[in-house]
C-alpha cells in the first residue's frame, strides 16, 4: 500500500512563487478540505459565520488561480454529512453561502470557462441552495475548462455504501453476478465516475485526518497539510503546496 507522509507547514510558512512551478507537472486534479473558519473567527474575536464568510472569499481566488495555472478538477469539500450537526444558525447559513457565491461568482465562472459540478445528496439541500446550484451546473455545462466540483451533503461512508447496494441489487435481479463485481465496476458507480481521482490533497488549520472525503478516491494521492486556516489560505499558499507535490516521487505501490 502506498506511503503518503504528510508534509505540514506552519501557520506563516515561507511563500515559494510563481516561478518555483514546473508547468508541465501541475496535479491534474486537486481536492480541498477548506478547514479553520471558526477558528480563525474565534482568535479575531469574530463569530463563527464571519469565519464562513471571510472563507468563501477565499474560495473565490483559489478557484481563479486554479484555473490560471492549468488545475482541470479543483474539488473543494463545501459541507459533509456529519456538518448537520452543527447549531442551525450556523448550518443555515453556510446553506446560503453557495447561493451568495454562485449568484455573484457567477459570470466570472462562464467566462473563465469553468464548469461547475457537486457530489454529493443534493436533494436534501434547502431548495434555495438546490435551486443555485442547479442554474449554476446548467449555466456553465459546456464549459470546457477547469471542473470546479463542491462536495455539498457529502460523506464517502454513505457514498460507499450506496454503491454496495445498488452492485447488491443488480446481482439480486440477475443482471451481474458477485464475480463480475472488480474496482472498475465499483469506481462507475461513484459519484465521481466522471473525474480522475485526486492527485494532491489539500487540508487546513493543521488537522491531519480525512473527515470522511473521499476515502475511495484518495488511495493514492499525494497529502499537503499546513496549520493555515482556510481565510487565510491564498494564492502562495495554493503554489507551495504544489511545489510540494512537484518534489515527490509517486510511486503507486511500486519501487
Amino acid at each position: 500500500m502506498p506511503l503518503n507522509l504528510p508534509f505540514i507547514n506552519r501557520r506563516y510558512p515561507r511563500q515559494e512563487t510563481a516561478s518555483e512551478i514546473d508547468k508541465e507537472n501541475i496535479p491534474k486534479h486537486i481536492a480541498i478540505i477548506m478547514d479553520g473558519n471558526g477558528r480563525w473567527a474565534k482568535e479575531k474575536g469574530l463569530p463563527r459565520i464571519a469565519g464562513h464568510k471571510e472563507g468563501m472569499d477565499v474560495v473565490k481566488k483559489v478557484v481563479r488561480h486554479a484555473s490560471d495555472l492549468g488545475i482541470h478538477v479543483l474539488t473543494l469539500y463545501a459541507f459533509s454529512t456529519e456538518n448537520w450537526k452543527r447549531p442551525k444558525k450556523e448550518v443555515d447559513f453556510l446553506m446560503k453561502l453557495p447561493v451568495d457565491f454562485l449568484q455573484t461568482y457567477l459570470p466570472e465562472l462562464i467566462e473563465k470557462n469553468v464548469r461547475v459540478q457537486t457530489i454529493g445528496t443534493k436533494d436534501l439541500l434547502p431548495k434555495h441552495t438546490q435551486s443555485a446550484v442547479d442554474e449554476a451546473i446548467s449555466r456553465t455545462e459546456n464549459n470546457t475548462g477547469m471542473v470546479l466540483n463542491f462536495a455539498l451533503n457529502y460523506g464517502s461512508r454513505h457514498e460507499l455504501v450506496e454503491v454496495t447496494k445498488h452492485l447488491a441489487a443488480k446481482v439480486e435481479q440477475g443482471e451481474i453476478s458477485s464475480q463480475d463485481i472488480t474496482e472498475e465496476m465499483f469506481e462507475k458507480n461513484l459519484y465521481t465516475s466522471h473525474l480522475r481521482e485526486p492527485d494532491l490533497l489539500i487540508r487546513t488549520s493543521g488537522e491531519q485526518r480525512l473527515s470522511n472525503f473521499l476515502l475511495w478516491q484518495l488511495a493514492y494521492a499525494e497529502f499537503w497539510f499546513t496549520e493555515v486556516y482556510w481565510p487565510s489560505f491564498n494564492e502562495e499558499t495554493l503554489e507551495q503546496a504544489i511545489v510540494n507535490y512537484q518534489n515527490r516521487k509517486r510511486r503507486y505501490g511500486g519501487v
